[in-house]
């Protein structure tokens, strides 16, 4: 029998994108300048037009002085505790 994870959620991990640039007051630009993302990218993400790869999170986890696990955390959100056993 093959049990497959719930599918990863994206909404959550774009509400943590949005949050943390909007409790430093960022603008796009601003966070363009300190991840080294283009602008386009980063607009992209925030509105779900794009999920980027673990680069990408990675560039944003420095520019925001966070653990990346912050970011992949939230993909998870909503989901049984990984390694909880299923009945």
């Amino acid at each position: 029998m093959t049990i497959f994870p719930p599918d990863p959620n994206l909404t959550a991990l774009r509400v943590e994108l949005a949050r943390l640039r909007g409790e430093r007051g960022w603008t796009f630009d601003e966070l363009a300048e300190r991840s080294g993302l283009a602008r386009r990218t980063l607009i992209d993400l925030e509105h779900g037009r794009t999920t980027g790869s673990i680069t990408t999170w990675h560039a944003l986890a420095h520019a925001f002085d966070v653990p990346i696990e912050r970011f992949l955390a939230s993909l998870c959100e909503g989901h049984p505790a990984a390694g909880a056993s299923q009945p």
